[in-house]
């Protein structure tokens, strides 16, 4: 099959690199608004040059991946969905819940699937938690608890832009929070603060944070999050039961030390960056995609998915704003 991919940013090359080794791709046309950058692209992956979105989606492709800055989301989702094309989009759909819903809205039974990227749930360790989970093999649950620690802050602009810790960063725990335990989150109560880079507290977010979730069963769910973790990207998320417990993401590339006396693990070097932690992953997720494209399967991650967990995202912002106890509907009905 034929895929467009629109921006060829870091995270818009690496889709190339993954989507060009596929059996299931045949060629690739790229469009950037730098068009060096598209040139690169397209002498490394023997990908077509477009000009414009629109010239994309007028080449012929099956199906477009947008890779593109957060504010282009909405636009090119509704796009190619107009032109009838299946979309893989990076989260989030887009950069307030206003016009998430509009672009939900406007998908709706147009009958051209959108996959949103939520790479957890293509990862082995997070699949199996989740069959775990569904197949009642740790009982009823009690306590979650999802960790995810950048080994250092991005850069000032993209900070300036992201909307925030809690929907750029915390929205992938929140997601699969979600997604491993078949659960709805009911209420948040966060909290956050600033020891690090300057620059994230004058963009008027937090650099550290934590927020205690409650799971419309009961459950409680602890998500911790950073943008500073010196010795490498640390994700994991554990499942506490009645009957037993389950950890995600405890392997010998965990960026943690035990203090134990002659304990070995973990003894691999550390996971140092999201596209190697979740390297298998992006792949998975990508072939989903093209069995979307094909027809083959509905979409795994849609945008009503994507916007649940941005409603959570919204609700800690407004909890770590207020300093209080936040239910997500409230939220939701603003």
């Amino acid at each position: 099959m034929r895929i467009g991919i629109l921006g060829l940013g870091r995270i818009g090359a690496f889709h190339a690199e993954t989507l060009s080794g596929l059996a299931a791709v045949g060629s690739l046309v790229v469009c950037d608004p730098v068009t060096d950058t598209a040139k690169a692209a397209a002498e490394r992956f023997g990908a077509e040059v477009a000009d414009s979105a629109e010239a994309v989606l007028a080449a012929g492709v099956d199906g477009v991946v947008v890779a593109a800055a957060t504010d282009a989301h909405p636009a090119l989702i509704l796009a190619a969905v107009a032109a009838g094309v299946p979309v893989f989009c990076e989260k989030p759909v887009a950069r307030t819940m206003r016009e998430g819903r509009a672009v939900l809205a406007a998908v709706e039974g147009a009958g051209v699937p959108v996959q949103i990227g939520f790479n957890r749930r293509f990862d082995a360790g997070f699949g199996a938690a989740r069959d775990a989970v569904r197949a009642g093999a740790l009982g009823p649950l009690h306590t979650v608890r999802s960790t995810t620690l950048d080994p250092a802050p991005p850069p000032a602009a993209y900070v300036a832009a992201s909307g925030g810790i809690f929907r750029d960063c915390s929205v992938h725990d929140f997601d699969a929070v979600r997604w491993v335990t078949g659960r709805e989150v009911t209420e948040v109560y966060a909290v956050g603060g600033n020891r690090g880079a300057e620059y994230i507290r004058a963009a008027g977010d937090a650099d550290t944070t934590g927020a205690l979730l409650t799971l419309d069963d009961g459950t409680l769910a602890v998500v911790s999050n950073s943008r500073h973790n010196g010795r490498g990207y640390d994700v994991r998320m554990e499942l506490h039961g009645f009957t037993d417990s389950l950890a995600v993401g405890l392997d010998d590339k965990l960026p943690l030390r035990s203090a134990e006396p002659g304990v070995g693990f973990p003894a691999g070097a550390p996971h140092d960056f999201f596209m190697d932690r979740f390297a298998a992953a992006y792949r998975a997720e990508l072939a989903a995609f093209t069995e979307v494209v094909a027809g083959a399967r509905p979409s795994p991650c849609t945008v009503a998915d994507a916007l649940e967990a941005g409603w959570v995202a919204e609700a800690c912002a407004l909890s770590l704003r207020e300093h209080r106890p936040v239910r997500v509907e409230e939220v939701r009905a603003r």
